[in-house]
């Protein structure tokens, strides 16, 4: 048996693996932060520079990118080496930036993914609407209130849980990085972050089906329409079902990255019992891991991104007037 530390006899067991397995797993890892890092740091260029992005959905998106790159930047490293090694090798200080930094960015992608299903809402479903009240110094607004409520939520879960004045006395052995919270907190955590989950399925639900809706209205027109008027409206319906569905994508697999975590957490929760360390660990991984796939949804459904890369990797951007250029008609 091996601990994390072998000079103290309070230090956690560790888990041994071969060497050709830990140079597997790091080498994965390696690869699932440069992907993470990476892909938004496009999606954060794209979006910044080129004004035809600068569309109330996209500014939504990049706030979504500056939380993703964060946790590859900040958090998934950490994370990977905890799941790797099973011990905690930075300290105490350092593991509470960690759980800070890690809470703050969860609630922030929450939060984004549910503002986002409410702009697809209402762009699908009420587009008069959208068109005349949904600007983009709106948009700012509620970026800079998601970013301001998650990190007063965060330090106040952490700090009235005892994360950061007293993080040590939850550590049952040296080598540990526990995350505390109690059942009243636990109860009003699941409900803050599983409430937007709820209201995110049950507004693409309504999407769907007002999208098909618009797309049989259209189909029983399109014939009585002169042909000009007849292809605008497709195309802009189109545009429209498109974006709900790729934006619906990014929903449905936050919530399969994140459900399980709560899911785990609740029912241990109820049964008054605690899952192991290595479960635990790979949860808040699944979590983050998250982060990672956004940029390949991007990728393969949005040409604008496709495009942008092109225009990144060539130094493109870099020429007079490039953030004018036309991604999409």
């Amino acid at each position: 048996m091996q601990y994390c530390f072998q000079t103290y006899n309070s230090s956690c067991t560790k888990e041994v693996r071969s060497p050709a397995v830990y140079v597997v797993m790091y080498i994965s890892a390696v690869a699932v932060v440069m992907l993470t890092v990476c892909g938004n740091l496009i999606v954060i260029v794209s979006i910044s520079h080129f004004k035809q992005l600068h569309t109330p959905t996209n500014f939504l998106v990049l706030s979504l990118a500056v939380a993703d790159f964060l946790v590859g930047l900040t958090v998934m490293p950490f994370c990977l080496i905890l799941l790797i090694e099973t011990c905690w090798y930075f300290g105490e200080k350092f593991c509470i930036l960690y759980k800070t930094i890690g809470c703050i960015v969860a609630s922030v992608s929450v939060y984004n993914i549910a503002c986002i299903a409410i702009d697809r809402y209402l762009a699908v479903c009420d587009p008069l609407l959208y068109s005349i009240k949904i600007t983009a110094n709106l948009t700012r607004i509620a970026i800079l209130h998601v970013w301001l409520l998650s990190v007063l939520y965060s330090l106040a879960l952490l700090y009235f849980n005892g994360n950061i004045s007293s993080a040590e006395k939850h550590n049952t052995c040296l080598g540990e990085c526990l995350f505390f919270i109690n059942d009243m907190w636990s109860m009003a955590d699941i409900i803050i972050f599983m409430l937007p989950c709820f209201v995110m399925l049950l507004l693409y639900g309504k999407v769907f089906i007002v999208a098909r809706s618009h797309a049989k209205v259209i189909s029983s027109f399109k014939e009585q329409l002169p042909f000009s008027h007849e292809r605008k409206g497709r195309i802009s319906m189109k545009s429209e079902r498109k974006a709900a569905k790729t934006l619906g994508m990014v929903v449905f697999i936050f919530l399969m990255c994140l459900m399980p975590y709560y899911i785990c957490g609740f029912v241990y929760a109820d049964m008054n019992l605690s899952f192991s360390s290595i479960v635990n660990n790979f949860l808040t991984w699944l979590v983050y891991f998250n982060s990672s796939l956004n940029p390949i949804i991007y990728a393969l459904f949005y040409p604008w991104f496709q495009k942008t890369v092109k225009l990144i990797v060539t130094l493109r951007i870099f020429n007079t007037a490039s953030s004018l250029i036309t991604l999409f008609q």
